[in-house]
C-alpha cells in the first residue's frame, strides 16, 4: 500500500506556473516538477474540493493548466469533522485566523488519514515553529496528524 498524500494548493501552483524570476521560488518550482516527474508514483495522490476551488480561481487559462495536474486524483470532501478541527486549529491558536483556509487544509489531510501533507505553504502549515501546536491540537482531538513536508523533503533519493 503506498503512502497517501494531499496536495495543497501551493504545490499544483507551482506545477503550473510559467518559471519565475525569484531564484527560491524558481528552486521551488523546479523541485515540484522533479519530484512530480520521478517521486509522485510512489504515493497515492488526493485533493480536496477545497484545492480544486483554490486553483480553479484567476485568470482562466492559467486556472485550467492548475486544474489539468488535479484531474484524476482521488477527491477529497469538506465535512463538518474537518471544519470543526479547523475551527478549533484556529481558536487555539495554532493556525493564525487569516489563515482559516490553511487550517482546512491540515484538517482535510488529517482527518482523511492522510500520511503527508505536501505544500509550499511555510508560513503557516510547512512552519516548524507552529509545527508543534498543529500536532498537539490535532491529537487532543484524537487525530494523528498528516507529516507535513515540501517536494524536497519526499524526493526520491
Amino acid at each position: 500500500m503506498k503512502p497517501k498524500v494531499y496536495l495543497e494548493t501551493s504545490i499544483i501552483s507551482y506545477l503550473a506556473a510559467r518559471p519565475n524570476r525569484d531564484l527560491v521560488v524558481a528552486a521551488h518550482q523546479q523541485i515540484t516538477a522533479e519530484w512530480w516527474d520521478k517521486s509522485r508514483r510512489r504515493f497515492d495522490l488526493y485533493t480536496s474540493e477545497l484545492v480544486i476551488r483554490e486553483a480553479g480561481a484567476g485568470d482562466p487559462k492559467a486556472a485550467a493548466r492548475r486544474l489539468e495536474f488535479l484531474a484524476g486524483l482521488h477527491g477529497l470532501t469538506i465535512d463538518e469533522g474537518a471544519l470543526s478541527l479547523a475551527k478549533v486549529l484556529v481558536e487555539s491558536g495554532a493556525v493564525p485566523l487569516q489563515a482559516a483556509e490553511d487550517a482546512l487544509h491540515i484538517a482535510m489531510a488529517t482527518m482523511n488519514g492522510m500520511d503527508f501533507l505536501l505544500t509550499w505553504n511555510c508560513k503557516h502549515i510547512a512552519n516548524a515553529a507552529m509545527w508543534p501546536r498543529i500536532d498537539a491540537v490535532c491529537r487532543a482531538q484524537g487525530y494523528d496528524p498528516a507529516a507535513i513536508a515540501t517536494p524536497e523533503q519526499l524526493a526520491e533519493e
